[in-house]
């Protein structure tokens, strides 16, 4: 699938004011500064769509991106470090599982991971919630290009064997690196199949 059209459409600060729509929404999440944002313009084929910072937190709303007049790409904000203070995180925080837990048209989360880095309890704990509270989701592993590929796939395997202490059958991944838009061409094809079976 190509994306030749992506535009922003709107910004809640809370699920009952996202688009009122029926179309697919794949939504994309990850630990603060896990390269979020530039993974979704180079998925998207626009480096200026979703807005990068090297701060962590930058995005705080739940930001609708409508691609190809079709399907919706939701940018949420992240989890864990981010230089806000708490009531400001939990405000987040609820508002980001209100809308997991209550958008009836959310088809699939994708949970990015760092690569670089071995298993963060954060990570790990996020995506346990996730399975506990059946919402379908992928793993993106992000920023390939900064790591070694034995240190990344050692990364990814000690993940794996964190998640199959409480999982049966293991999400499915992808590795991905905005630099080099590896993973651009899987990611879209997958989301492509979903919509159509939508």
């Amino acid at each position: 699938m190509s994306v030749l059209k992506a535009e922003f459409v709107k910004s809640a600060t809370k699920v009952e004011d996202c688009p009122k729509t029926e179309m697919p929404e794949f939504a994309f999440i990850g630990r603060s500064n896990v390269g979020k944002s530039s993974l979704i313009n180079m998925l998207t084929g626009n480096k200026k769509l979703a807005k990068t910072s090297s701060t962590p937190g930058k995005t705080q709303l739940i930001n609708h991106f409508l691609i190809e007049d079709k399907w919706f790409l939701v940018d949420l904000p992240g989890y864990g470090f981010a230089k806000v203070p708490l009531k400001e995180k939990a405000k987040w925080e609820k508002m980001t599982w209100d809308y997991l837990m209550q958008r009836k048209n959310l088809i699939y989360v994708f949970v990015l991971i760092d690569s670089r880095i071995p298993p963060q309890k954060i990570d790990l704990e996020f995506v346990n919630l996730l399975g506990e509270r059946n919402i379908a989701l992928k793993l993106i592993y992000t920023k390939w290009d900064k790591v070694k590929p034995t240190a990344g796939q050692k990364n990814i395997n000690d993940f794996k064997m964190a998640l199959a202490e409480t999982w049966g059958i293991l999400p499915e991944h992808y590795v991905t690196s905005a630099e080099r838009s590896l993973g651009r061409s899987e990611v879209l094809q997958l989301i492509d199949e979903i919509r159509q079976s939508f």
